[in-house]
């Protein structure tokens, strides 16, 4: 990292870090304390060009969070804006002060469920995700040097207290046995504070912020991130428990026999309310999520909506059909209604206690009941961050060719007699996603031969 003075001098975003839906990348290769500046200065500059004036600034527990949280308010303030600063905490804490506190935009420093030595910028913009073209404007505006020129302010505001509250507003869940798993991450002190006021009995794991990640890395899609939830459930026979990721906009699960409670099964549980009570209403579903999800909500009586992978996509999407739920494999769940309409993993985890609570069923039998699809989860196949996109399109055009059943809404997600397989490029590391579902495992084999076959001639091996 660079002194102030010299993250003025190298104000770049390098190309690589302007990712779909957020500012992304490796500190400090292709992420340092001159781009924290250079995106605290664009995204001023954006604020005020769309006449605000406040910028609420909230950072997770990674090492290098600080130095970029500071260069990045010091481009804030430098194009003139007021900045609410909101220290260490999770995403949804962030998003949480943008949507109720007197500010205009807010921006979470954070690497999410990335390697350790990765970071990054998810922003807001006047209650809409700032993405896409938005991320690349950043990139331009510091190339040109077409800032907005002031002095701001900074203020201090403790806003965990409040955030907490809130989550707990109207709580009707029950009394259950519960664990959580913090991972080391920003969701520990929230946890802390939520437990004390959940009624039953609450075992916590790993709340103290840690940015080394001492004890496993905070992804809950990872099942062997999951193995010390699991023997906690076990160990004090517990109902289920939960797991966050490294800025708590992701949630994991396990039932009380320690059985993972997938990002789409946990959409499936939370979308039984829901539907009750917004009978007929759209579902969001990202395009790695199961047929049964999609089948459960029709049977249900909703409209399943299937869409592009990615927070700032499904935010979008919510909006655009006024959906009040939406989900991803990922485990980011999004509530609209009488929430925000962002990502929130502490308050998917109030509403899937509710959702246990009102089905007047343990969360095993209800994960018991669920659709035995026999699949592979979410896989990254590492391939150069310049190949990953089209890579997908040929294999798109191939499958064309071949007159294949495809549906393209995010790379191409593939239906077969016997199931489905999806081939997608990550829009957060240098990667190709794959998944596949079937109803038996002479069914997966099948999907996933015909999945091979399309990947070998790319030179890709699952």
């Amino acid at each position: 990292m660079t002194d102030k003075s010299g993250a003025k001098r190298t104000a770049t975003i390098h190309p690589s870090a302007c990712r779909e839906y957020d500012v992304r990348g490796t500190v400090p290769e292709t992420l340092d304390d001159g781009a924290a500046y250079a995106v605290g200065r664009g995204f001023a500059t954006r604020v005020r060009r769309a006449g605000g004036t406040r910028v609420a600034v909230g950072r997770d527990g990674r090492l290098s969070s600080p130095a970029l949280e500071a260069a990045l308010v010091e481009g804030l303030t430098d194009s003139g804006v007021d900045v609410v600063r909101l220290g260490v905490g999770p995403t949804p804490m962030v998003y949480y002060a943008e949507a109720t506190l007197e500010v205009d935009g807010a921006v979470q420093v954070t690497g999410s469920h990335n390697p350790r030595d990765d970071n990054g910028f998810k922003m807001v913009l006047h209650h809409r995700p700032f993405f896409g073209e938005d991320v690349q404007d950043l990139a331009r505006m510091a190339a040109a040097r077409d800032w907005t020129e002031g002095a701001g302010t900074v203020e201090e505001v403790d806003i965990l207290d409040a955030y907490v509250d809130r989550l707990i507003a109207g709580y009707a869940g029950g009394a259950y046995r519960i664990g959580w798993d913090c991972g080391s991450g920003a969701s520990g002190p929230v946890i802390e504070k939520l437990v004390q006021r959940l009624p039953g009995e609450h075992h916590t794991l790993f709340t103290d912020v840690d940015g080394h990640f001492p004890h496993h890395h905070p992804d809950p899609t990872v099942e062997s991130n999951l193995d010390a939830l699991k023997a906690l459930v076990a160990a004090n026979k517990l109902d289920f428990g939960f797991a966050f990721d490294g800025d708590g906009d992701r949630i994991g699960a396990v039932d009380g026999q320690g059985r993972v409670i997938w990002g789409d099964q946990i959409l499936m549980l939370l979308a039984g309310p829901v539907l009750a009570e917004h009978p007929g209403a759209p579902i969001v579903a990202d395009v790695k999520a199961s047929q049964a999800l999609f089948d459960h909500i029709e049977g249900l009586g909703g409209r399943p909506v299937m869409w592009k992978t990615g927070h700032s996509l499904m935010k979008t999407k919510m909006v655009e059909t006024a959906a009040p739920l939406g989900g991803e494999m990922s485990g980011h769940m999004f509530f609209a209604g009488e929430w925000y309409g962002f990502d929130d993993a502490h308050y998917a985890a109030i509403r899937l206690i509710r959702a246990a609570h009102l089905a007047g069923r343990s969360m095993t039998e209800l994960r018991g009941a669920m659709p035995a699809m026999v699949d592979i989860p979410e896989t990254r196949i590492t391939v150069a961050e310049a190949d990953k996109f089209a890579i997908v399109e040929r294999v798109a055009v191939a499958l064309a060719r071949d007159s294949a059943e495809v549906n393209d809404t995010d790379g191409v997600r593939v239906r077969m007699a016997d199931g489905w397989w999806l081939l997608r490029a990550s829009n957060t590391q240098a990667a190709l996603t794959v998944r596949a579902e079937a109803g038996d495992a002479s069914g997966l084999e099948r999907v996933l031969a015909e999945l091979d076959r399309y990947l070998a001639v790319e030179g890709v091996q699952r």
